[in-house]
């Protein structure tokens, strides 16, 4: 089962890097709009290869997951997305109408450092 907010979107692959067309499937939304998220979200930093290629990871998938649900589904304008993202640290107070969301968007950093982990180990190899 993945993190994302939407209970039937796709399952995201078990990859270390994504690049943009193929998040953009994952997604659902065109490759232009995930440029324009990068730009306007400071959380969004996909890696970019030595051909300048943008490499998301996995983070960044559920990060653009997230994006997608507060834009779409819960109609935030960017600046109340990015408030809303801001505000869901660990430590933060979560604003009063994203209460109800806490079970879509896990804070436990566990699974983070697992996958951070296991892509250094692949890196290694």
């Amino acid at each position: 089962m993945t993190d994302a907010p939407e209970p039937d979107a796709p399952q995201i692959p078990d990859k270390l890097y994504f690049k943009i067309g193929e998040v953009s499937e994952i997604i659902g939304v065109e490759p232009y709009v995930l440029r324009y998220w990068e730009s306007e979200f400071p959380q969004l930093s996909p890696k970019k290869s030595g051909s300048g290629h943008r490499l998301y990871r996995r983070k960044d998938v559920e990060l653009l997951f997230r994006i997608k649900h507060l834009l779409y589904e819960k109609r935030f304008t960017i600046e109340g997305a990015r408030q809303t993202l801001r505000g869901s640290a660990p430590d933060a107070k979560l604003p009063a109408e994203t209460l109800g969301q806490q079970s879509l968007f896990p804070t436990d950093p566990l699974p983070e450092i697992r996958r951070e982990l296991a892509e250094i180990l692949e890196l290694l190899k």
